[in-house]
């Protein structure tokens, strides 16, 4: 136990020795830091006073006027000079070590979701916050334009004949009662003999029933013989009515066909006539052709008032009414958009392609739009009060929605959301946000490709 103690007690003085010699070599080595550092700044301080007399010598025997202008000088301005290039050289000193870099140095982000702002980023985000609004939906459905069919007409032959004469082409405006094509047709001519045939054959059995009653009076005739004739002429009579309509049916007018009853001239040409005023916008027949009362042989069109048509999924048919306001958007006019109302909704659904029909009734004074041109329907739903954000607040990244919350004056953070569909420039929140949290509105864009930089160390 005492060789222990012995031991140890010179393990300790042995320590103390050793410390003690340190103690002194740092002793020795701190004055002589201090003899060569006062050694080499008065040897700088040498140097610079033989370069500050060589250059006032230099100045005195080339540019005395200099070297005059400097001596008047005050004291602190001689001074001052004498520690410019110390002072450049801590200028040049600290820029090295990037005192004056005004970018700042990026913090050490571990969550990918956090992104730090600088002064330059910090100017192209606005922030705001999540509040309740009045939130108008918008479904957009592709379409197309068409005729108003209130105002479209498909004229066709009232017989069967070839034609003889063309005298209206397309884009001709006619007004109604216009003669637009001359059809030859034997079948007219055997309906205008069939029709003087029955005026002759009515004609004389009102003779006969009136003879008949003359004799019936004179007790020539017994009542059997009146009641025949009579019963002849009233069938003669209901032939040539039928006769007179059958020739309204194949296009002639009661005055053409009264001429015909007094003159009994027969003519063989059936006139195809505008039934509207309009614009001629299809023909379907050529000089010397056969056609059919099935035919349609022009098409006359009033385009002053068009239709604009869209067939919307039966699943979002129940936002569409009668009489929500409509934004139509025209590609092929550089999208103009023209304003307007949902004019009709189909009651039923279309078996094969799920869908219901949507009208509203298009303007056209100017008649720069035309059937057949591509359009969007953009709908708005009753307004309903929301809690909204605006679309620009948000991103879309792997099928997701996110937005910015703003943390601090230099941290935002990326939060996941459930959104419904925009509407107006907003959308609405169905999950992820409450009401009054601070967002990043506008920007978002810069803060996710700032949040990725980070990540990635740029």
């Amino acid at each position: 136990m005492d060789r222990t103690n012995r031991e140890w007690k010179a393990m300790k003085d042995e320590l103390k020795v050793f410390v003690e010699k340190c103690q002194g070599w740092y002793s020795q080595y701190l004055v002589l830091a201090k003899v060569y550092a006062k050694q080499g700044v008065d040897l700088v301080i040498k140097a610079q006073d033989d370069l500050y007399n060589f250059t006032h010598q230099w100045f005195t025997a080339h540019l005395p006027k200099v070297a005059t202008e400097y001596d008047k000088s005050p004291k602190w301005a001689q001074k001052g000079l004498f520690y410019l290039p110390w002072f450049c050289l801590f200028l040049i000193i600290l820029n090295y070590f990037n005192v004056f870099d005004r970018s700042p140095v990026i913090k050490s982000v571990q969550d990918p979701n956090i992104v730090i702002v600088n002064d330059d980023l910090r100017g192209m985000v606005k922030d705001g916050e999540v509040d309740i609004g009045s939130f108008v939906e918008e479904l957009r459905a592709s379409g197309r334009v068409d005729f108003n069919e209130q105002f479209l007409s498909r004229i066709g032959a009232n017989v069967t004949g070839r034609v003889s004469e063309i005298l209206a082409i397309p884009g001709q405006m006619v007004k109604q009662g216009d003669i637009l094509a001359k059809i030859t047709s034997t079948e007219l001519t055997q309906s205008q003999l069939a029709y003087l045939k029955a005026k002759s054959a009515s004609q004389l059995a009102d003779q006969a029933a009136n003879r008949a009653r003359i004799l019936y009076k004179e007790d020539v005739i017994a009542l059997a013989e009146l009641q025949k004739r009579e019963a002849e002429a009233s069938s003669a009579k209901a032939e040539y009515r039928a006769a007179n309509d059958q020739l309204r049916v194949q296009g002639m007018d009661q005055p053409s066909i009264d001429r015909l009853a007094k003159s009994g001239v027969i003519e063989s040409i059936n006139n195809v006539i505008a039934t509207i005023p309009g614009e001629i916008v299809e023909r379907k027949i050529n000089k010397g052709q056969v056609v059919q009362p099935a035919d349609a042989l022009f098409t006359v069109a009033d385009l002053n008032t068009l239709w604009a048509v869209s067939e919307i999924p039966e699943s979002n048919s129940y936002l569409i009414h009668k009489g929500q306001k409509v934004n139509l958007i025209i590609p092929a006019l550089r999208n103009a958009q023209i304003e307007g109302v949902v004019a009709h909704v189909d009651s039923i659904v279309n078996p094969q392609t799920r869908t219901v029909v949507v009208r509203m009734e298009v303007p056209n004074k100017d008649g720069l739009i035309k059937p057949g041109m591509l359009a969007t329907m953009m709908i708005e739903s009753q307004p309903t009060e929301k809690l909204l954000v605006p679309s620009s607040a948000v991103i879309r990244e792997d099928n997701h929605d996110y937005v910015f919350v703003k943390e601090d004056d230099e941290t935002y953070r990326m939060m996941a959301v459930k959104l419904g569909p925009e509407g107006k420039g907003y959308r609405p929140v169905i999950s992820g946000l409450k009401e009054g949290q601070n967002i990043a509105v506008d920007g978002a864009f810069h803060l996710n490709a700032e949040r990725k930089r980070q990540l990635s160390g740029g």
